[in-house]
């Protein structure tokens, strides 16, 4: 009886293993729909993180105020400061700090630069790393559906076409240079990668089409950072 007692924990036990072996987790799942999970930056704020394929993005743009590192990163509000400066710094949309939840912050492309940007473990997205994204979900026909938020609370025109199936969430926080444009129609996202001494190449989503970009580097655009 004791040695029929063993044999039946014994293969409870193993079948208890192979069911957590299966379990998929944040880290292991890759479709459509993934799994949640959480990352903080050293300023206190907390993002979404989503897999997408091999790749996990935060689901929010980035809304630091540090570099990774403890220190400040320069707030700057002119409308002459950014067109003609070339260090790092960043704003809120129409210099209104309620922004900041919904959109993040901007950020010039010399902040990017730093490589201090996203939390410990993140970086900026290379052009490839978005690519590689568009590709995963379909090509440039359905990306742009599988990533933008649903309805109208942000984006000002949306289509019944749009799921956000990949749970990526993209968000129309527009851009700026000398003044700021295109909230609510338009997404502009940093990549690391420059485009010769004075531009660099960014990534943007409006009408449905992502495309790539370059831009002088004292553009203030969104970052959304991906998992190293």
């Amino acid at each position: 009886m004791t040695r029929h007692l063993v044999f039946i924990c014994f293969l409870f036990s193993m079948g208890s293993l192979a069911l957590s072996s299966c379990t998929p987790t944040n880290d292991d799942n890759g479709g459509d729909n993934p799994l949640p999970g959480t990352v903080a930056d050293v300023d206190g704020n907390s993002y979404d993180t989503v897999r997408i394929g091999t790749q996990t993005w935060m689901v929010q743009n980035l809304k630091t105020t540090k570099y990774n590192d403890g220190t400040d990163i320069p707030g700057a509000t002119l409308a002459s400061d950014w067109p003609n400066v070339i260090t790092p710094c960043y704003c809120w949309y129409n210099n209104d700090a309620t922004n900041k939840g919904v959109y993040g912050a901007m950020y010039n492309w010399y902040a990017v630069n730093t490589g201090k940007l996203c939390p410990t473990g993140w970086r900026v997205p290379t052009m490839a790393d978005f690519d590689l994204l568009r590709t995963y979900l379909g090509g440039m026909s359905l990306c742009e559906t599988k990533i933008m938020e649903t309805g109208t609370a942000h984006w000002t025109v949306n289509s019944a076409q749009v799921t956000n199936s990949s749970g990526f969430t993209a968000l129309p926080g527009g851009y700026r240079w000398s003044s700021f444009t295109g909230m609510g129609s338009m997404a502009c996202w940093w990549t690391s990668m420059t485009n010769g001494s004075s531009s660099a190449w960014y990534k943007s989503l409006g009408g449905y089409m992502m495309s790539s970009n370059s831009a002088t580097k004292s553009y203030g655009m969104s970052v959304r950072c991906i998992k190293i």
